[in-house]
C-alpha cells in the first residue's frame, strides 16, 4: 500500500488509495512449503490402493458407465450405417432404373422411321375408363341432388305442415258431419220413441179393443204429433163397436173407455165432457208425454251416433295421415341416402385418381432426374 497526497480545490486533502502491486517485483509473496509425509505415501501404495473398498466401488462404477456408453455408441453407429445403406440402395435403384429407361427409349427411338408424313400419324382416341365415367356421373348426380336438397327439405317440411293442417281440418269436418248425422238419426229415433209411447198410452186407455190395427196405423205416421188428430178415427170406431156389443162388453169396455177419456164419471153414468172435448184433451197429453220421451231418445241417439262416427272417421284420418307421413319421410330419407352414397363413391374414386396421378408424377419426376 502507498500513500499519495494531492491538492484538490486549493486545499490539501489526504487520500488513501489501495494499489494492486502483485506484478511488481518489489513485492515477494510468501511461499508455503508443501511436505508429504511417509504415512501419506504408504496410503497410496498398490497393495492398499487396490484393496480399498471405496476405490473398488468407484472403479466398478466407472467401468459400468464406460461400457454402457460404448454400447450406446455402437447402437447409434449401427443405426446410422443402416440408414446410409438404405439411402445408398435407393440411389442405386434410381440409377439402375434411369439407365434402363434410357436404354429402352434409345432402342425405341432407333427403330422409328424418319420419313413420317402427316397422313401417317394415327388419330389418338382417348377412351375414358369406367372409374372416370362413374366418378363424373356420381359427381354430376351428387351436385344436382345436393343443390336440390334444400328444396327437397323445404318441400318435405311444407308437405308435412300441409298434411298436419289437413288432419286437423279433416277431423273437425268429420266431427261436424258426425254431429249432423247423429242429429238426423236422433230425430228419427226420437220420432219412433214418441210413436211407441203414444201406442202404449192408447193401449192403456183401451183404444186397441175398438181399433185392432191402431199400432200399425200410428207407426206408419210421419210424426207422433199426428196422434192429436185421431179423435175423428177413434170415437167413430168406439161408437160402432159399442152399438153391436153385448151387455158384458158394454159394461167392461165401453164404460171403461168413457171413464179413461173423462167422458163420464167413475160410476159410468154421470156425464162429464162431450167426446169431442174429452178425446182431444187426452190425446194432447199423450203427445206431450211422447214429445218428452222423444227428446231424450233423440239426444241419446245423437250423442251415441256422433261419437261412433267421429271415432271411426278419426281412425281413418289418422291412418291416412300416418301413411302419407311415412311416405314423405321415406322419400326424403331415400334422397338423402342416395346423395350420401354418391358422395362417398365420388370421394373414393377421387382418392384413387389422386393416388394414381401422384404415382405418375413420381415416375415423371424420376425420369426427369
Amino acid at each position: 500500500m502507498k500513500i499519495h497526497y494531492t491538492n484538490i480545490l486549493l486545499f490539501p486533502l489526504k487520500l488513501n488509495i489501495l494499489v494492486n502491486t502483485h506484478k511488481k517485483p518489489s513485492i515477494t509473496p510468501t511461499h508455503i512449503q508443501t511436505t508429504r509425509l511417509l504415512c501419506e505415501c504408504e496410503l497410496f501404495a498398490p497393495q492398499n490402493y487396490d484393496n480399498d473398498p471405496e476405490m473398488k466401488r468407484v472403479m466398478q462404477q466407472f467401468h459400468d458407465r464406460t461400457t454402457q456408453r460404448f454400447q450406446e455408441y455402437d447402437e447409434k453407429l449401427q443405426e446410422k450405417r443402416q440408414i446410409y445403406k438404405d439411402t445408398c440402395n435407393k440411389e442405386i435403384q434410381k440409377i439402375i432404373l434411369k439407365d434402363k429407361l434410357e436404354k429402352e427409349l434409345t432402342e425405341k427411338f432407333a427403330t422409328l422411321q424418319t420419313d413420317i408424313h402427316s397422313d401417317a400419324i394415327p388419330t389418338c382416341i382417348c377412351e375414358k375408363s369406367i372409374a372416370d365415367k362413374v366418378e363424373k356421373g356420381c359427381l354430376r348426380c351428387g351436385s344436382i341432388l345436393g343443390a336440390a336438397m334444400p328444396e327437397v327439405g323445404s318441400i318435405g317440411a311444407t308437405a308435412l305442415y300441409t298434411l298436419c293442417q289437413w288432419q286437423t281440418k279433416a277431423i273437425a269436418a268429420a266431427t261436424k258431419a258426425a254431429m249432423v248425422e247423429g242429429a238426423a238419426q236422433g230425430a228419427i229415433a226420437g220420432i219412433q220413441a214418441g210413436k211407441v209411447v203414444a201406442i202404449k198410452s192408447l193401449e192403456k186407455l183401451g183404444v186397441e179393443y175398438f181399433w185392432p190395427r191402431m199400432s200399425n196405423y200410428i207407426l206408419n205416421m210421419s210424426h207422433y204429433n199426428e196422434v192429436a188428430n185421431l179423435t175423428a178415427v177413434i170415437h167413430p170406431k168406439k161408437v160402432q163397436a159399442c152399438q153391436v156389443a153385448t151387455e158384458n162388453i158394454l159394461e167392461t169396455m165401453c164404460k171403461q173407455y168413457d171413464i179413461n177419456f173423462g167422458i163420464s164419471e167413475a160410476d159410468g153414468v154421470t156425464n162429464r165432457l162431450l167426446p169431442g172435448e174429452a178425446l182431444p184433451k187426452v190425446l194432447k197429453g199423450i203427445v206431450s208425454k211422447a214429445e218428452t220421451t222423444a227428446k231424450a231418445a233423440a239426444e241419446a241417439k245423437s250423442t251415441t251416433v256422433a261419437a261412433k262416427i267421429t271415432e271411426q272417421q278419426t281412425a281413418v284420418i289418422n291412418a291416412t295421415y300416418s301413411s302419407w307421413q311415412i311416405a314423405i319421410t321415406a322419400s326424403v330419407i331415400a334422397i338423402v341416402v342416395i346423395v350420401l352414397i354418391m358422395v362417398i363413391i365420388y370421394l373414393i374414386l377421387r382418392y384413387r385418381r389422386k393416388k394414381k396421378m401422384k404415382k405418375k408424377l413420381q415416375y415423371i419426376k424420376l425420369l426427369e432426374e
